[in-house]
């Protein structure tokens, strides 16, 4: 109870005087998150949509890798970036400018992408399934494109869309494995909440850790909160 209450004091004080540190630590962590799940909003709504509506060889098998992907653990994820990227790794031979390098902000978000991608497209496409095949053919009937009617579908399960972009939110914002083993945690490079939390609970900085702790929390709150905002009335409908 003494460490929580001291926990507490400690993030009054990191955020009333604003922490140089504690800044540069918790925007490193919304840059890399949110960057990651841009990238696998814009990726796996799209493809979640096709998938759930369209029928083609070979769609088992990409549903199969949806469900398989959305239960990685994210160590396995860092393990895999890692060998991609590193100097002995077939992408990290390459030396293009464009591929990213190890122990750096872009490995973490091409990392979290590979984590929170999955999720995104798989529940995307739960969420356009379970949408009445009747409103795909009244559509249609009124002269409505191919993509429209995807559209008008995506529009409809937009509550399950909002699921899918806070579930891939949650699986990466919390994540310490794969940034861990890609990013290195290198003081203002790549420590983020995360792994400054692991950092200073083994430096016995329990109250500090948990400072970091509330921060982190705070952050997921009010994102979630704002996606809710974003996302309009259907949540009261």
């Amino acid at each position: 109870m003494k460490e929580i209450l001291q926990g507490l004091v400690e993030v009054i004080r990191l955020i009333a005087g604003g922490d140089p540190a504690l800044r540069t630590i918790a925007q490193l962590s919304l840059s890399v998150s949110g960057t990651a799940l841009l990238i696998s909003t814009a990726i796996g709504i799209p493809l979640g949509t096709i998938v759930g509506l369209s029928r083609f060889t070979g769609r088992r098998l990409v549903v199969a890798l949806l469900y398989t992907g959305m239960g990685f653990p994210p160590v396995v994820v860092g393990l895999f970036v890692y060998l991609m990227l590193s100097h002995s790794g077939p992408l990290g031979r390459l030396a293009w400018s464009f591929i990213p390098a190890l122990f750096t902000p872009a490995a973490m978000v091409v990392a979290q992408t590979i984590i929170s991608f999955p999720l995104v497209a798989g529940f995307t496409m739960a969420a356009v399934m379970g949408v009445s095949p009747h409103l795909r053919q009244q559509v249609q009937s009124l002269g409505a494109t191919p993509l429209q009617s995807k559209l008008a579908v995506l529009a409809e399960a937009r509550v399950g869309v909002i699921v899918s972009i806070v579930a891939g939110f949650g699986s990466i914002i919390s994540e310490v494995g794969a940034v861990m083993m890609v990013g290195g945690n290198i003081e203002q490079r790549t420590r983020v909440l995360t792994t400054a939390i692991i950092l200073e609970t083994r430096k016995g900085n329990f109250d500090l850790a948990l400072a970091l702790g509330v921060v982190l929390l705070a952050f997921a709150f009010i994102t979630n909160i704002a996606v809710l905002w974003l996302q309009g009335g259907a949540f009261r409908e």
